[in-house]
């Protein structure tokens, strides 16, 4: 078991057993980001009329992952935290509906709609595992 030395954050929450320094650090949010990354990229080819429509609504439903893992990351108890995980995993949810729905537009390629199913696919198993570990430790 590694041992915390003053100053280090510990995984995903102030009590587990692995260490990091902060949020940045959580392989779900690095994931949760680059995929927002990506979803940015693929919702500028988007029709110019869903800008405030389905465009809108996916890049917020992404952005809304991450950011709730780390707002989630920086509160004091446990189960703010994981109330936090499971609105993104909510927004997660969310986001692969509307991908879904833009891929049966035709908005999204099929190749980009597979890999974008695959990495929300892979979040959620992430997400669903850190918030089992935290319920566990409770």
């Amino acid at each position: 078991m590694p041992v915390k030395r003053k100053g280090q954050r510990l995984q995903g929450f102030k009590g587990s057993s692995e260490m990091l320094k902060n949020f940045k650090d959580l392989k779900v949010w690095q994931k949760s980001y680059e995929l927002s990354l990506e979803i940015y990229r693929i919702t500028k080819r988007f029709p110019l009329e869903e800008k405030y429509g389905l465009t809108s609504q996916i890049r917020r439903a992404a952005v809304s992952v991450t950011s709730n893992i780390a707002e989630g990351y920086a509160r004091k108890t446990r189960p703010e935290y994981i109330q936090f995980l499971y609105v993104a995993y909510g927004s997660n949810c969310e986001l692969e509906t509307q991908i879904l729905l833009s891929g049966d537009l035709g908005y999204i390629k099929s190749e980009e709609l597979k890999q974008l199913q695959e990495e929300i696919s892979e979040i959620e198993r992430m997400l669903k595992a850190l918030i089992k570990s935290l319920e566990d430790k409770t």
